[in-house]
């Protein structure tokens, strides 16, 4: 998923005078913040939706027998993938031991992966099973192929695009757990800054009633001079 260039100045120098700003005044940003992630991710959940709809209509169709050993070899090489991408990143970060220990786990997976893809071949005529069996990624909407390589699977779970997701997901999930507080604090700010009256923004086909009027009454005084 492609946004194009975020249409926000990123400027190291105007973060720190918000940050110095945000200290005397509340601009309650984390409730525009929490507004703009759940668009984001809705669209990102809708585009899932789409994707499984459209491989439901493409992909022969499978016995349920047959999908649900489909789905223990896509769950096990997801593990794998899982699994290597931080096996990797922990090396990189120098902790060989916990990047070691993740390794012996993936050995014991893909022993296991082994065996369901045995059971899911045999279930299925050897044309069928040549055919890319394709699921989608809930994180991040991505397609994965039963037949992928753990390097491929590596690359895709520590890829930016999925580690990505994963971030806004979870930061989403934490500015949800205050918003509705966030939102009366808000409120209650407005109101204080306005003595307690509400604020009325003219719909915008009022505001061009309104500009036709004065400048057709202004139009008629003029002819009057």
């Amino acid at each position: 998923m492609d946004l194009g260039e975020c249409p926000k100045i990123h400027d190291l120098a105007l973060r720190a005078d918000y940050e110095l700003a945000s200290k005397t005044k509340d601009y309650f940003y984390d409730i525009d913040a929490t507004e703009h992630l759940e668009a984001f991710i809705a669209d990102c959940d809708r585009r899932t939706t789409a994707a499984k709809q459209r491989l439901a209509e493409t992909q022969e169709e499978l016995s349920a027998e047959v999908t649900e050993k489909a789905n223990a070899v896509h769950e096990l090489a997801e593990q794998i993938g899982q699994k290597l991408a931080r096996a990797e990143a922990l090396g990189e970060e120098g902790m060989v031991e916990e990047s070691v220990k993740l390794m012996g786990e993936i050995d014991e997976l893909r022993k296991k992966k082994a065996v369901a893809e045995q059971e899911y071949r045999n279930s299925m005529p050897a044309s069928s099973y040549q055919q890319q069996k394709l699921r989608v990624c809930e994180v991040c909407s991505a397609y994965l192929g039963i037949h992928d390589n753990d390097r491929r699977l590596a690359d895709h779970f520590g890829g930016k695009l999925h580690l990505g997701f994963i971030t806004i997901r979870e930061k989403l999930a934490e500015l949800k757990k205050t918003v509705d507080k966030r939102r009366e604090e808000r409120g209650a700010s407005e109101r204080e800054r306005t003595g307690g009256r509400r604020h009325y923004t003219q719909p915008l086909s009022q505001q061009k009633q309104t500009r036709s009027r004065s400048h057709r009454s202004s139009s008629k005084e003029r002819r009057r001079d």
